[in-house]
């Protein structure tokens, strides 16, 4: 078996190895393919394995010989399933690997927007502790968890991940979810009540065509202006101008999002330079640990189909 990887480096930059895949063909591995180098890399080989590389329908129809799309993140939007199913192509992803990274992550943001130790430890190795009159300093409002509400969009692994953390925080969890189920400790609520009530709004539900923008002006305009909303599932959930415009006019205290609608993002992005708001480079999911499961189940999923088993199919 013929087997691609077509965009490597950031799943292993090098400190992981492909053995486990190796092991079951003869591999390449390319760090990065431009869009107009997909279908030269590709063309001979049987199995591909992609993170963010497109398979879209043309793509695949210049394909005749590729079997099987391991794609190497839980989210499989980079390929046009309905197009994979009808050439025969099966599709699997990696579920489930990166839960507690990321809800550690969302409380990393969380809680440095709640006391922005970074400016502050930036102030005080700058001199602004040693010159300050006072024992203390602060720059920001400083918030304390204990008590708050913390509205789930969004009930699957993850968010469940980071209830339990909110609870162990003394904060009050609740949810809203496309099919209203319920969990046990997390009280269920409409996206309304969810974002009328909370003093944290975090997202974490799919990207499809009815949670595009599903945070948009209007929806900001229901929150308080002292609520934090974060952003670890998909750019895309958010609209971003409206978001900018709410925090640099003080509608919303802050936010913090690892995901824009296009990444690398644009210059010009409003949440580069909105107020109060924190910009990390999606690196929520990429813990070592959590790149060492990706690239387990991985390796699973295409010996699976290998023996005509295939595991962890989409579509």
């Amino acid at each position: 078996m013929k087997i691609v990887i077509l965009d490597g480096y950031t799943v292993n930059p090098g400190d992981l190895d492909w053995a486990q895949i190796e092991a079951l063909g003869e591999l390449t591995v390319y760090d990065r393919t431009p869009p107009e180098q997909t279908v030269e890399r590709a063309r001979d080989a049987s199995a591909v394995l992609t993170n963010k590389v497109v398979f879209d329908r043309p793509v695949l129809d210049a394909l005749p010989d590729l079997r099987y799309i391991g794609v190497l993140a839980t989210g499989y939007n980079v390929v046009d399933i309905p197009a994979a199913r009808e050439r025969g192509i099966v599709v699997t992803n990696i579920p489930a690997y990166a839960t507690e990274p990321v809800a550690q992550f969302t409380f990393a943001l969380l809680l440095e927007l709640c006391h922005h130790v970074g400016a502050h430890s930036d102030g005080a190795r700058e001199g602004r502790w040693s010159q300050s009159p006072d024992f203390a300093y602060w720059d920001f409002p400083l918030v304390e968890l204990q008590g708050l509400t913390m509205g789930l969009v969004g009930l699957g692994r993850i968010g469940q991940a980071v209830a339990r953390i909110a609870r162990a925080f003394g904060m009050r969890a609740i949810a809203s979810t496309r099919s209203g189920s319920t969990i046990e400790g997390i009280e269920s609520v409409d996206l309304d009540t969810l974002l009328r009530t909370s003093d944290v709004v975090s997202l974490h539900c799919p990207l499809t065509d009815a949670t595009r923008h599903l945070i948009n002006a209007q929806r900001l305009a229901m929150m308080k202006p002292s609520a934090f909303l974060i952003n670890t599932g998909r750019g895309p959930l958010i609209d971003e101008p409206a978001l900018a415009s709410a925090l640099s006019a003080g509608r919303l205290a802050g936010a913090a999002v690892d995901v824009l609608s296009t990444e690398p993002p644009a210059p010009d992005n409003p949440l580069l330079t909105a107020r109060n708001c924190l910009v990390t480079p999606h690196i929520a999911w990429a813990t070592r640990s959590a790149r060492a499961r990706l690239l387990a189940t991985a390796a699973a999923n295409l010996r699976a189909f290998a023996a005509g088993t295939p595991q962890n199919v989409v579509g």
